[in-house]
């Protein structure tokens, strides 16, 4: 039998935590992450059946929303990106693909992902070093895939102008990390 011990997308046992001035880049591991495509000719179906599963109109294009269990995130027409906590809902794909049946293609993505929240004052001038997102307009529930590093990235903001939780493909995580860490030390 083998003895695996799990480890997080930048490598530790532990979820990994820099600071520089007062923002904070934290590493969030227990996310469990699923992709959902309404079907052709089943748009409207799937998006009543999303409405159902989040208590909520799915969101718009440009934005995320939270909620208890999942927080969904926009990714294309008719696509989008559901979350809910790993530790409750490490089998999201099925849970979700229950609720939706044949209205869409589910497809796990928990482990194609690192996910990395920013949090702090001064977020914004970190990211106007990283991005190219116009923060001015940039509220609450906005959400958008932006290239961080030469990397595809979904940016949502959590709290305007305070958290951020940006997603990236975790087999750059490393890479990814060392962006924000040195934009972090470049900015503030």
């Amino acid at each position: 039998m083998h003895d695996l011990t799990p480890i997080t997308a930048l490598g530790g046992t532990a979820p990994h935590i820099d600071t520089a001035g007062d923002v904070t880049l934290t590493e969030v591991p227990d996310v469990s992450l699923a992709s959902v495509a309404a079907r052709v000719g089943q748009e409207n179906v799937c998006a009543t059946r999303l409405a159902k599963l989040l208590g909520a109109m799915a969101p718009e294009p440009g934005r995320a929303s939270s909620g208890d269990p999942y927080a969904a995130l926009w990714t294309g027409p008719n696509q989008w990106m559901l979350s809910a906590d790993f530790n409750t809902h490490e089998d999201i794909a099925a849970e979700v693909k229950s609720h939706l049946t044949d209205a869409a293609s589910v497809t796990e993505q928990t482990d194609a992902w690192v996910c990395f929240d920013l949090t702090g004052p001064r977020i914004n001038a970190v990211l106007e070093l990283l991005c190219n997102i116009d923060l001015t307009r940039f509220d609450t529930t906005h959400a958008t895939r932006t290239s961080i590093h030469h990397l595809g990235c979904f940016v949502i903001s959590t709290e305007a102008g305070q958290s951020v939780r940006i997603l990236g493909p975790r087999a750059s995580a490393g890479s990814l990390h060392h962006a924000i860490t040195t934009a972090m030390a470049s900015a503030l």
